[in-house]
């Protein structure tokens, strides 16, 4: 990927986690249609990921904040803070941020889109760095995509 090595995991045919490290589980094929969903997403070409279903390891919290973050718009960013009030927590923005944290499947639910109100970057489990290295090459291609419609 463009930003760095992944590891796709999978609980039989539902994707399980997104690792930007080597897992200690056992190499598998993932789904071509699930690769091509990836490839299309990193050049701009799909801002969703429609193929196969996920599955989730967690509280009933870190679900809600997690399935919320599909709600956010591909090149675009939300506060700590809007997630929290959209999950119906708005005193929870602590909260949100230690279940971003352990958010299984980066990427695929955006948790990247997660700013501070401020609009400084925040934090990533995967580093800050592939977090910016993300959030630019969204906002790369939002705009590249928006030149093309414009003919531009």
């Amino acid at each position: 990927s463009p930003v760095g090595r992944l590891f796709l995991l999978f609980s039989g045919k539902n994707l399980a986690g997104v690792s930007f490290e080597k897992p200690d589980y056992r190499r598998g094929e993932a789904p071509e249609s699930f690769k091509k969903e990836l490839r299309n997403y990193f050049e701009g070409k799909s801002e969703d990921f429609k193929q196969g279903s996920v599955f989730l390891e967690g509280t009933d919290f870190e679900k809600k904040v997690w399935l919320a973050l599909k709600e956010i718009p591909y090149g675009e960013t939300r506060s700590y803070k809007w997630l929290s009030e959209k999950i119906g927590s708005p005193k929870a923005s602590r909260g949100v941020g230690q279940a971003l944290g352990r958010n299984p499947i980066p990427i695929v639910l955006p948790c990247h889109r997660i700013i501070e109100s401020d609009g400084s970057i925040g934090g990533y489990s995967s580093g800050v760095d592939i977090k910016r290295r993300l959030l630019e090459m969204e906002y790369y291609n939002t705009l590249s995509n928006s030149r093309k419609e414009f003919g531009v």
